[in-house]
C-alpha cells in the first residue's frame, strides 16, 4: 500500500507540459488561484493532456498505468498535481480550442456524438459498471476493498470494514477494458466509445424518468444537503464534449439498444453521509480539545464546549491537516482554506464569550508579531517569560500578568483565565485601538425610503412606516443593557432628498429638502439621529404622515447613489458607525451621481464578454470604498418589477458587509409576510460595526487570498463596515516554508470592532491544526462541505475577470485532480476502471455539480442577469451551513410525517425518482421553499393542510399555510419554523402541484437529475469525472 507522501509514481513525478493543467512547465506556482494573465498554455503531450479526437473514435490501447493506486481518506489541499508545474485554479486565458484540457461544461459538441463504430454492448457495460460499483466506504487504507457483486442493489448497505474510508466503484471483476480515449472527459470506468444513446453530447443519457414515480425500495434514508438553482447553460460550440448534459433542442434520436438502468443508490448519497455522522455524533458534546480533530458536520445537531479550540460555529477548514511541504500541497491540488464567521450565533445551551479586561494596558500581544495571548502561547522561566507560538519570539510577561507555573509548566491560573484556556474569546480595547484615540459613540440606523410613485401607489411604504413604529422598540442591544443605545434617523427619496429633524422637543417633526443630489450634505445635525424611547411621539407621528405626505406624487425617476453618500455624511458628521436600510424599487435613471442605463445583454451570454455583466458600472466602487472607511453599512431591499443592475446596485451592499433583498414584482398581500420577516430579522441581528479582521498564522504559511462581502485596502486587513452573525469570510492559505509535524499549523483571527452599545473590542478566535508529511492524513481529515464553500466563492470571485467557460473548466480541472492525487497515492492499488473516492469526499461529485449547474455559472437567456448577480453575491457572503443547503437542497417527505414523535422525517436525495404520486414533499434551500403535491396525494393529507376536500381544490397562489387546529397542520408549521429559524432570509413558501406548469421551477432544485436547460445529472458526472481521472493517470 503506497502512502508515501508525495513521492509520486510515474507519469506524475516527471514534470510534463499540462497535465490537466494550463501552464508551462516551470512557470511560477500559483495553486489555487483565479488569475495569472501571465501564464501561457502549453502544448499537451500526447497521453497526457487531451488530444483533439472525437469522442467516438476508437480509443487507444494498453495496460493501466503502472503505479495507479487507490483512493482511502480523506482530505484536501491545495496546488497542483505534480511538482514543478503550473497548477491551476482559475488562471489565464482559455485554451485554444484544439488543445489543453477541454471539457467546458455545458458545451455542444460540433461533430457526430456517436458514431456508428461503436459496440453495441458498451452501453450494458456502463450499467454493468455502475451495479457493480463498490461503495464500500470505510475499507482501510491498505487493504483493498472488497468488491460487491454486479447487480448488487444498494451497495451502500454492504459489509463495513473496521478501519476509515474508502470508497470503490468499477467494474465487475474480469472485466477487461482498454483504457478510455485519450480525449473523453467521462466515462465511469475505461470502456471503448458508446453507441449512440438518447443524449446529445456525448455521454449515456440519464434513464428516461420513471413514470410512477415510485419510491425506491432500497433509498438510503439521510436529511438532506442544500444546492443552489440549478438553471443551465445554452449550447456553446467546441471541438468536443466535455462537461455532460444534454441541451434543449441538440440531436436526441435513439438509435442502438435500450441502455440498462442504472442504479443511484450504488452511488454515493449525500443524505447517507449526512444521517450516517447524525447517529455517530448527533446531540453528544463535542469537545475542542484537541489539535487538528475534524469536527460534526454541520448539518448535525450537537453542543459544542470549548476547549482550547475555536468552535467550528465559528471556524471550519478545508481540511484538519496541512501537508507540510509546498509540493504536497500542489501535488494534492486541495485548497487549504478557513471559513471564518466571527461573529456566529450560539445556540442557549452553549457558553456565550468571555470579556477580558486589563484595563489601561489592553490585550496582551507578542512584540514581533502582535498576536494575542491565548492557549497555544509557552510559559517558561518560572512564567516570567512566555515564547509566542505564532513567531517563535521570546517575551517578557507583564508583572500584573504573572503567575506561577505547576510542575507540568502550565500556569496556576490556567483555567481561570479565558485567554489562556479558551480557543474564542474577547478583549476590552483600549483608547489606542479608537479612532482619533477616542471612545465611539453608538451606531446608528438611518431608514431611507423610496417614496416614488410606484412605491406610494403599491402601498409599499405604508407597510415599512406601520412596521417600523412596533420595530424600534425591538433595536438590540447587549444582554446586560435594559435599551438599546442606538440612534435612528430618517430619510425619504425620489429625484430629491428629505431629511426628517424629530428633535423630542419638536411637536412636529420637519421636513428639509436637498435638492442638489450632485453634491449632497447633510442639511442638519441636531434632531437628525435621536434616540427613539425620547422622541417616540415625533417619531411615530413622522411615519404616519409619511405615506400621506407623497399620496399624491408623479414622480416615478429615482436617484441612488446620492441617497447612499447622504447616510454615509450624515454618520460622519455625528462620529459614529452604522446602518443603512435603503428601501428601493427602479433602476435610478434620474440625473444624479450613480445613474444607471438598462445594459442587460442576452448577446454577451456565453461569450468572452459575460463578465462585464457581473462588474458595476460608474463609481460605484469608489462610494462602497468611502463607506467602509466611514464605518458605513448598507442594507438594501429591492423591490424590481424589471431589470435594476444589482451587480451596480448591490456592489455598495457587498463591500459594507450588508445584506441584499429582492422582492421581485412585490405584491402587497403575497409578500409582505417575507419582506416584514427579513426586515424584523435584519433590524435585530447582533453584529459589530467598523470592523477590521486580520489573521495571523504560525511559520511556514500564511494567509494568502480572502473571499466574501468584504474589502481590502491592503493585503493583510479584511475591513468590513458591519459584520453580522450570518456573513462569513473564506481565507486561503499558502506555504511559505516547510510546516513542522510537532507544532502543527496554528491561526489566530482578531476582529477589532464597535460593539452595538458603543464599546471598542476586539474578538479573537484561535485553531490549531495538524500536518503530516503523508498524502492520506490531508485527505483523511477533509470536509466537503468546506471544500465547496472555498469553491463557490473563489469561482464566483474569478468570473468577474474571466469567461465562465474557463472557470468550469478549471473546478472540473481541479476536481478531477484531487481524487487522481488520492488513488495514485494513497489508496490501495486497483484497476485503472475503478473509481475510487476517499471517504471524506465521497460527496464532492455531487456537490461540484450543483456548483456547476448554478445559474451563476450558467448563462441562459431565460435566467435573469439580476438573478445571477444576486445569487453571487449572496453566495460570497455564505457560511459553510447555508452554501451546503443553497447547493444541495432540503428535500423532506411530508407524507411520512410521524405525528407521535418530534422527530422530522428522514430526507430524500434530490431527484425526481425519490417523488411518489401519493406523496408530499417539501423542498428548501435557503431562498426558495416549495410544498411539492402528487397528483394522487391523500384526500386526509390535503384536508389537513388544507382544508379542501381535493386536490383539484388546493390553489396554488397561497404563499402560507392556513392556520389549522390538527396535528398534522401544526407538525408541518413547526418543521417549516424550524427549518426558517436557522437562515438568514425568509424563504417564501410556492405550493406546486404535479404536471402543473410551475412544477418546472421546482425541477430545477432536483439537482442529481439532468437539469432542465442543460447540465449534467449526477450519474453522468462521475462518469465524467471518472473519464478525467483516468485520463491523468494513464
Amino acid at each position: 500500500m503506497s502512502q508515501q507522501g508525495y513521492v509520486a509514481a510515474p507519469p506524475y513525478s516527471q514534470s510534463q507540459p499540462g497535465i490537466g493543467r494550463f501552464g508551462p512547465p516551470n512557470s511560477s506556482i500559483h495553486y489555487g488561484h483565479y488569475g495569472d494573465p501571465n501564464s501561457s498554455y502549453s502544448t499537451p503531450q500526447p497521453g497526457v493532456s487531451k488530444s483533439a479526437v472525437p469522442f467516438g473514435s476508437p480509443p487507444p490501447v494498453g495496460p493501466p498505468p503502472p503505479g495507479a493506486h487507490q483512493f482511502s481518506q480523506t482530505s484536501f489541499q491545495n496546488g497542483s498535481g505534480t511538482p514543478g508545474q503550473q497548477p491551476h485554479r482559475f488562471q489565464g486565458p482559455p485554451p485554444p480550442s484544439n488543445t489543453g484540457p477541454s471539457y467546458p461544461p455545458y458545451s455542444h459538441q460540433s461533430q457526430t456524438a456517436f458514431p456508428n463504430t461503436a459496440s453495441a454492448s458498451s452501453t450494458a457495460q456502463l450499467a454493468d459498471q455502475f451495479s457493480s460499483m463498490q461503495i464500500n466506504s470505510y475499507g482501510p487504507a491498505t487493504a483493498p476493498s472488497s468488491c460487491v457483486s454486479p447487480g448488487h442493489p444498494a451497495a451502500f448497505q454492504g459489509p463495513r470494514l473496521p478501519s476509515p474510508t474508502q470508497q470503490q466503484m468499477g467494474l465487475p471483476p474480469g472485466a477487461q477494458l482498454p483504457p478510455p480515449p485519450a480525449n473523453s472527459v467521462n466515462g465511469l470506468c475505461a470502456q471503448p466509445a458508446l453507441p449512440p444513446v438518447a443524449r446529445q453530447g456525448g455521454i449515456p443519457g440519464p434513464v428516461p424518468p420513471n413514470p410512477s414515480l415510485q419510491q425506491l425500495p432500497g433509498q438510503p434514508p439521510g436529511p438532506g444537503y442544500h444546492p443552489q438553482q440549478a438553471n443551465y447553460g445554452p449550447q456553446m460550440a467546441a471541438s468536443q464534449l466535455s462537461y455532460p448534459g444534454a441541451f434543449p433542442g441538440g440531436p436526441a434520436q435513439l438509435s442502438g439498444p435500450q441502455q440498462k438502468k442504472l442504479d443511484p443508490d450504488s452511488i454515493p448519497s449525500p443524505i447517507q453521509v449526512i444521517e450516517n455522522d447524525k447517529a455517530a455524533r448527533g446531540g453528544q458534546v463535542y469537545a475542542t480539545n484537541t489539535r487538528g480533530q475534524v469536527p460534526p458536520l454541520v448539518t448535525t445537531n450537537c453542543v459544542i464546549q470549548d476547549q482550547g479550540h475555536a468552535s467550528p460555529r465559528y471556524i471550519r477548514c478545508t481540511t484538519y491537516c496541512f501537508p507540510v511541504t509546498s509540493d504536497m500541497a500542489k501535488q494534492a491540488r486541495i485548497p487549504l482554506a478557513a471559513v471564518i464567521q466571527p461573529f456566529a450565533a450560539v445556540p442557549p445551551n452553549e457558553t456565550p464569550l468571555y470579556l477580558v479586561n486589563h484595563g489601561e494596558t489592553g490585550p496582551i500581544r507578542c512584540n514581533r508579531c502582535k498576536a494575542y495571548m491565548c492557549p497555544f502561547m509557552q510559559f517558561i522561566e518560572g512564567g516570567r517569560r512566555y515564547q509566542c507560538a505564532f513567531c517563535n519570539c521570546i517575551n517578557d510577561v507583564p508583572p500584573f500578568f504573572f503567575q506561577h507555573l505547576d510542575h507540568m509548566g502550565r500556569r496556576i491560573d490556567h483555567y481561570e483565565r479565558p485567554e489562556l484556556s479558551l480557543g474564542s474569546y474577547e478583549y476590552v480595547a483600549t483608547s489606542d485601538y479608537c479612532r482619533d484615540k477616542k471612545p465611539p459613540n453608538p451606531p446608528a440606523f438611518i431608514f431611507m425610503i423610496d417614496v416614488s410613485y410606484r412605491n406610494i401607489k403599491s402601498g409599499l411604504v405604508k407597510l415599512i412606516c406601520d412596521e417600523l413604529k412596533t420595530l424600534l422598540d425591538k433595536l438590540p442591544r447587549e444582554e446586560q443593557e435594559e435599551s438599546s443605545a442606538i440612534r435612528v434617523g430618517f430619510v425619504t427619496y425620489n429625484k430629491v432628498l428629505h431629511f426628517f429633524n424629530v428633535k423630542s422637543s419638536l411637536a412636529q417633526p420637519q421636513m428639509m429638502v436637498v435638492t442638489d443630489v450632485a453634491e449632497v450634505f447633510v442639511p442638519l445635525l441636531d434632531g437628525f439621529l435621536v434616540d427613539f424611547e425620547e422622541s417616540r411621539s415625533v417619531v411615530t407621528n413622522l411615519l404616519d404622515q409619511i405615506p400621506e405626505l407623497f399620496a399624491d406624487t408623479n414622480e416615478s425617476e429615482t436617484i441612488f447613489a446620492p441617497v447612499i453618500q447622504a447616510g454615509m455624511e450624515a454618520l460622519k458628521a455625528a462620529e459614529r458607525a452604522g446602518r443603512l436600510f435603503i428601501f428601493h424599487s427602479s433602476l435610478p435613471t434620474a440625473e444624479a451621481p450613480g445613474k444607471l442605463k438598462n445594459r442587460d445583454d442576452k448577446k454577451l451570454l456565453n461569450t468572452d464578454k459575460e463578465k462585464t455583466l457581473f462588474q458595476p458600472q460608474g463609481n460605484y466602487e469608489a462610494l462602497a470604498k468611502n463607506c467602509v472607511a466611514n464605518g458605513c453599512c448598507v442594507n438594501l431591499f429591492l423591490f424590481p418589477n424589471q431589470y435594476v443592475d444589482v451587480a451596480s446596485m448591490g456592489l455598495v451592499t457587498m463591500y459594507t458587509g450588508g445584506t441584499l433583498y429582492k422582492y421581485n414584482n412585490f405584491q402587497l398581500d403575497a409578500d409582505s409576510p417575507q419582506f416584514l420577516s427579513d426586515l424584523r430579522k435584519d433590524v435585530q441581528k447582533k453584529m459589530g460595526f467598523d470592523a477590521t479582521m486580520r489573521v495571523r498564522t504560525s511559520t511556514g504559511f500564511r494567509a494568502t487570498d480572502f473571499f466574501g462581502a468584504i474589502y481590502m485596502n491592503n493585503t493583510t486587513d479584511v475591513e468590513m463596515a458591519a459584520v453580522d452573525c450570518d456573513k462569513a469570510v473564506t481565507v486561503e492559505f499558502k506555504h511559505d516554508d516547510k510546516l513542522n509535524e510537532d507544532t502543527g499549523a496554528l491561526i489566530q483571527c482578531a476582529v477589532l470592532y464597535t460593539s452595538m452599545s458603543g464599546q471598542r473590542r476586539i474578538r479573537i478566535h484561535n485553531i490549531g491544526l495538524n500536518c503530516s508529511s503523508q498524502l492520506a492524513d490531508v485527505y483523511r481529515t477533509c470536509e466537503t462541505d468546506a471544500l465547496i464553500n472555498f469553491f463557490a466563492k473563489s469561482a464566483f470571485k474569478a468570473i468577474l475577470s474571466q469567461p465562465l467557460k474557463t472557470v468550469r473548466d478549471i473546478l472540473m480541472n481541479q476536481t478531477a485532480h484531487m481524487l487522481a492525487c488520492y488513488k495514485k497515492n494513497c489508496a490501495s492499488p486497483a484497476a485503472v476502471s475503478q473509481l475510487i473516492l476517499p471517504d471524506t469526499m465521497k460527496v464532492l461529485p455531487v456537490y461540484m455539480n450543483c456548483l456547476l449547474k448554478s445559474c451563476v455559472l450558467v448563462g441562459r437567456p431565460e435566467i435573469p442577469t439580476d438573478e445571477r448577480a444576486f445569487h453571487r453575491q449572496l453566495v460570497m457572503a455564505m457560511g459553510v451551513a447555508d452554501t451546503q443547503l443553497f447547493f444541495y437542497p432540503l428535500l423532506l417527505p411530508l407524507h411520512s410525517l410521524d405525528l407521535k414523535s418530534d422527530a422530522v422525517p428522514v430526507a430524500v436525495r434530490c431527484s425526481e425518482e425519490r417523488l411518489s404520486e401519493g406523496g408530499a414533499f417539501l423542498l428548501a434551500n435557503g431562498l426558495s421553499m416549495f410544498l411539492w403535491l402528487g397528483a394522487s396525494v391523500s384526500p386526509e393529507l390535503i384536508q389537513g393542510l388544507f382544508n379542501v376536500p381535493s386536490f383539484a381544490h388546493i390553489s396554488t397562489e397561497a404563499t402560507s399555510l392556513p392556520d389549522l387546529n390538527n396535528p398534522f397542520s401544526k407538525k408541518l408549521k413547526h418543521i417549516l419554523e424550524q427549518i426558517q429559524s436557522q437562515k438568514p432570509h425568509t424563504m417564501k413558501l410556492m405550493v406546486v402541484k404535479q404536471r402543473e406548469q410551475p412544477e418546472m421551477l421546482f425541477r430545477q432544485f432536483l439537482v442529481e437529475d439532468k437539469g432542465i436547460y442543460g447540465g449534467a445529472s449526477y450519474v453522468d458526472f462521475l462518469v465524467c469525472i471518472h473519464k478525467e481521472i483516468s485520463q491523468l493517470l494513464s
